[in-house]
């Protein structure tokens, strides 16, 4: 089969990735825990969509792209979203390992991180009983510092702890919704309905955007993903739109700080197998942060769901666009708090242009729920498995 719909992406004149210069229009939502991120993002084509992300934080809204591989028919003009989740996660623990060894002068000679994250997807598309999983994140630390065996594991364990991204890991959070169908908003039906008024719909904020000069490159093409035997993995054509599945994803990171500073990350498309990117990450302006990025691939991962399912199912839905907002504490190390990282629910406004019916509408952002890998990685009390490799 052919890829689905139109490589925008790939035909655009604009870099995949670009800080916006004019985003007067785009708000960050009201900061409660010490980051909040709002990500809006639309369908372009095919499984090709689009993201701004708006950091409360920070103050910059990026514009980033994502993409999927043959596996689900896509042009590969991007990373896909769980490959964003996987090079924030990583940067954001490469943030607190470097905070926490100038708090605790710690002299770190050499510093690579290599992550590998799991998914599961199991059961029938047609039966309605398909659902995403997330496993446990194997992460190795390869150091040179001058800390002994038993400090050195106990400061990377706390520098883990102390992430963000934490507050998303450990515990059970329910993702909470608001669904409107042609611009008129409709009840959640299992999703659970966030108690506070629908947003408006972003559909207007993604056209005339200018991109700021950029001295780096900060998405491109490195080749394929070296290979590697992943238990239960995919890696043929079309394996994620087959209607019955019992699979399991692996998507790999592997960080290296540059001298300037800039955190350099390659994406590894393990299962299903792809194409390998490399993503730039700085929490300083010149690169996507942590956050943006994380945020910017649960809504990717999300948005993906729906147009598996629609796809799948040969449902109508032409258009449809999401306003996430991500509550983020600051990090343990990197923002002084001295505490684990923290993170409230993720909030969801649904916007879907159809002429499906009202129960039919609200089936697609259940099922959508029910099958992101990376709403399960929020459902779910995960842990980081730690090797440490002296260098």
């Amino acid at each position: 089969m052919g890829a689905l719909g139109e490589d925008i992406i790939g035909a655009s004149d604009q870099p995949p990735f670009f800080k916006v210069a004019n985003a007067q229009a785009i708000a960050a939502p009201e900061n409660r825990k010490g980051d909040a991120v709002r990500t809006y993002v639309r369908s372009l084509s095919g499984f090709q969509k689009e993201a701004l992300v708006r950091s409360a934080k920070t103050g910059d809204t990026w514009r980033l792209v994502s993409d999927e591989g043959p596996y689900l028919n896509g042009h590969d003009a991007a990373c896909c979203p769980l490959a964003f989740l996987s090079v924030g996660m990583v940067a954001s623990f490469m943030n607190e390992i470097l905070a926490y060894a100038e708090q605790q002068n710690v002299t770190i000679n050499k510093l690579k991180l290599i992550q590998d994250n799991y998914y599961t997807m199991k059961g029938s598309m047609p039966r309605r009983t398909m659902i995403g999983g997330a496993e446990n994140i194997d992460l190795q630390v390869e150091i040179d510092c001058d800390l002994d065996d038993e400090k050195l594991n106990a400061f990377l364990l706390q520098a883990t702890y102390a992430s963000p991204l934490n507050g998303l890991m450990r515990g059970k959070l329910d993702s909470l919704f608001k669904l409107a169908k042609n611009n008129q908003e409709i009840a959640c039906n299992k999703a659970t309905e966030l108690n506070s008024p629908i947003l408006a719909d972003p559909g207007n904020l993604f056209v005339s955007l200018d991109a700021m000069p950029s001295g780096d490159t900060l998405l491109e093409t490195v080749g394929p993903t070296p290979k590697k035997e992943v238990k239960g993995g995919t890696a043929t054509g079309s394996s994620s739109l087959s209607d019955e599945q019992d699979r399991r994803l692996n998507i790999g990171a592997v960080a290296v700080l540059r001298e300037d500073g800039i955190k350099e990350i390659q994406q590894m498309q393990y299962s299903p197998y792809g194409t390998s990117f490399r993503l730039l990450s700085s929490e300083d302006g010149r690169a996507p942060d942590a956050n943006t990025l994380i945020s910017a691939g649960i809504g990717f991962c999300f948005m993906t769901q729906f147009g598996r399912f629609v796809s799948m199912l040969k449902l109508d839905l032409p258009d449809y666009r999401i306003v996430q907002d991500s509550h983020f504490s600051l990090g343990g190390a990197s923002g002084n708090t001295g505490k684990p990282g923290e993170a409230d629910p993720l909030e969801t406004h649904v916007f879907l242009e159809t002429s499906e019916s009202d129960e039919t509408a609200q089936e697609m952002l259940d099922i959508s729920e029910q099958t992101c890998f990376l709403h399960a990685f929020c459902r779910t009390d995960l842990k980081t498995k730690l090797k440490v490799i002296r260098t």
